[in-house]
């Protein structure tokens, strides 16, 4: 367990963390909603094995973490407007979003239909880990089925040693998940409640849908959704940590 309460001292355990995600391995972080376990997103097998720590399949992919809006047109293309207004309005904070995936990146997050969820975390440690790292596959650190940990010692009893570091920021401030929604359709969709309410969406775009609600009968849009991510500390539907 490595202690990153401190900016002033934390980074050895910093160092460890990313020399851990460059070898592939698996790192338990501070998030400002969940905890969450991360890997590479450009290593397949570090995703894999991400995926095989919660205990869940390649149709409930992971969300992607990144540190700053810069790192948006990079791994997302035909971006909307709107969307651009979402991310400007509650990055960073517990809000994810679902785009269309550069189709030239070399990953495999696992049956995302073409598609990425991303979030930029409002945690101080997480930023300066993915600041070094680049972006990472970030789900709630939790078995599948388990609640969300919410502190670090949570998260090691309900994963072990299939994690090679644990980054102890203290208790999770936030405690929900983010909201994920849908930017690939027409309108947007969310596709789970969490830190950001519907009324604030909808203050920024205002058609959004929430979960469940259907469009009105001119709306034009791609009648299937996006594949959601899985329960990250930003995932899907399930509890994303990012």
């Amino acid at each position: 367990m490595q202690d990153v309460t401190d900016p002033n001292s934390w980074g050895p355990a910093l160092d460890e963390a990313v020399n851990t995600v460059s070898r592939g391995g698996l790192v338990v972080l501070p998030t400002d909603t969940v905890y969450g376990i991360g890997a590479d997103a450009f290593d397949a097998d570090a995703v894999a094995a991400l995926l095989a720590a919660k205990g869940r399949g390649r149709q409930m992919p992971p969300p992607v973490l990144v540190p700053d809006t810069r790192t948006l047109d990079g791994l997302a293309t035909e971006v909307p407007d709107d969307a651009r207004r979402l991310v400007e309005a509650f990055w960073p904070g517990g809000f994810t979003i679902i785009l269309r995936a550069q189709p030239s990146l070399q990953w495999d997050l696992g049956e995302t239909r073409g598609t990425v969820a991303l979030r930029m975390p409002d945690h101080p440690a997480a930023l300066a880990l993915l600041r070094r790292t680049g972006p990472m596959a970030v789900s709630s650190a939790n078995r599948t089925g388990q609640p969300s940990a919410l502190d670090a010692a949570d998260a090691r009893d309900q994963l072990g040693d299939a994690v090679a570091v644990y980054l102890d920021g203290g208790t999770a401030p936030g405690g929900v998940a983010s909201t994920i929604v849908d930017a690939t359709v027409t309108p947007f969709r969310v596709v789970r409640q969490g830190a950001i309410d519907l009324e604030a969406l909808r203050a920024v775009v205002p058609d959004v849908l929430g979960p469940g609600e259907e469009p009105a009968a001119d709306a034009a849009g791609p009648a299937e959704p996006a594949a959601a991510p899985g329960d990250a500390a930003d995932e899907s539907p399930a509890g994303a940590a990012g």
